[in-house]
């Protein structure tokens, strides 16, 4: 690790007072120095362990004002994450208590930007003596849970339980749908036995959660059961669930019937009815029938949403039209104004790259910068991929991974020593060092 003596920059930010960081940033750019990203990612990390929050921000938006750099997704996460730090100490300057509500919107941020941080603020909270709500119980099962740590999730319940919190049907859920994932079926059945009661037709409002719960088991025979007890005079929300449910069991039919009966209720739909039996359609593989929904859609006189237009790249994709699917993806995109799915990008870069095609496997892989999805490891292997199926060595590849602070997991590594024109023996415990 560096010392602040050998980063001038981080010396520089370290001098520089409180408010005028854009003056000494301005100073340093006019004395001919650059500004190496590697060396701004350091600078921050810095900061935030000295508690500097408020100069990382400065440093950050000064950045962003002065297009020195272009900036990427992780760098606003990182903006967003310091403007809260920023905040939440204001509120405590000032003398405002903190509250369990200040202390969950720090952890809904933190659960999608770095979860690392949330051990800080739970640390936080217990300083404080701020009591956790439903919600917190909540963020934490759901964190717990989306790593399959589920001995660590339960743990998490029983804290709840011995605090004599009471879990609603979605907190219910939120566990349910993480024991499945997990492989769990003994004790998801069992919450969701729980959650039905002793009569479901007197606890509708369950139906509606319990649909798509029950499709993920693949049990069809229940996912009809909480349908029928809704279908004679079904909700909205109801609808798109059991659409939603009846695709995932591959049950197409069942899912077009719901669609279609919901407008002898309903004379129009919003977009997004269309857009769940669009996905059943893109997640089959019905090419046709996915084709034919996106005119009607058009006829209807529904908008062509970004979840829409990651249907029909998965439509084409599938279909082995793929210039067809990237020409959708920019026309639809660029003619509504609207920023397309990470995942429709990364269906056309995976094709490419099987393909081996590097030409347009690195195309695709700057609209994804352009796109401010670059710091993500994943987009990185599958354009790797493309090289080593097309048995081309790639130049300096490691350099643009550093450039954008992204470093290379085992998969990389081992792609990065099959691609190495100099060097092809090195080993995987070489290549990670």
């Amino acid at each position: 690790m560096k010392k602040a003596s050998q980063c001038p920059l981080l010396k520089v930010m370290l001098e520089a007072p409180r408010n005028g960081v854009s003056g000494t940033l301005k100073k340093w750019l006019d004395g001919g120095n650059t500004f190496d990203r590697s060396d701004i990612f350091y600078v921050i990390m810095n900061l935030r362990k000295r508690k500097f929050y408020f100069k990382a921000l400065q440093l950050l938006e000064w950045l962003e004002d002065s297009k020195v750099i272009d900036l990427g997704e992780r760098d606003y996460a990182s903006r967003l994450d310091l403007k809260s730090e920023e905040v939440f100490n204001k509120m405590k300057d000032l003398g405002f208590p903190v509250t369990v509500f200040a202390i969950n919107q720090l952890l809904l941020l933190y659960k999608r930007v770095d979860k690392k941080k949330i051990a800080d603020v739970l640390a936080k909270m217990e300083k404080e003596n701020v009591k956790p709500s439903l919600f917190t119980y909540k963020l934490l099962v759901d964190t717990k849970g989306a790593i399959r740590d589920i001995a660590g999730m339960e743990k998490v319940v029983e804290s709840m339980q011995a605090e004599g919190v009471e879990p609603d049907l979605l907190f219910q859920a939120t566990i349910a749908k993480h024991y499945i994932f997990a492989g769990h079926r003994e004790k998801a059945e069992a919450i969701l036995e729980s959650m039905e009661g002793g009569d479901i037709k007197g606890n509708r409002n369950a139906c509606k959660i319990l649909l798509p719960l029950y499709a993920f088991l693949g049990k069809k025979d229940d996912v009809e059961r909480m349908w029928q007890v809704c279908e004679a005079n079904p909700r909205l929300d109801e609808c798109l669930s059991a659409i939603e449910s009846f695709g995932r069991l591959g049950d197409v039919e069942r899912a077009e019937k719901v669609f279609e009966d919901m407008f002898a209720t309903w004379k129009t739909l919003s977009s997004k009815f269309y857009n769940a039996l669009m996905k059943v359609y893109a997640d089959q593989n019905l090419f046709e029938k996915g084709k034919e929904l996106a005119k009607r859609m058009d006829e209807d006189g529904c908008r062509l949403g970004i979840s829409t237009i990651d249907s029909l790249v998965k439509l084409y994709v599938g279909a082995g039209e793929v210039d067809k699917a990237e020409s959708i993806l920019h026309k639809l995109s660029k003619s509504n104004k609207m920023k397309p799915q990470y995942s429709s990008y990364l269906m056309l870069l995976d094709t490419y790259s099987k393909k081996g095609d590097i030409h347009n496997s690195e195309k695709v892989f700057d609209q994804l910068r352009q796109m401010g999805y670059n710091g993500r490891v994943r987009q990185y292997q599958l354009l790797l991929n493309a090289y080593v199926h097309a048995k081309t060595p790639v130049y300096g590849f490691r350099e643009r991974m550093k450039a954008d602070n992204i470093f290379p997991n085992s998969v990389i590594a081992s792609l990065l020593a099959a691609t190495d024109p100099f060097n092809k023996k090195k080993t995987l415990s070489d290549m990670l060092e």
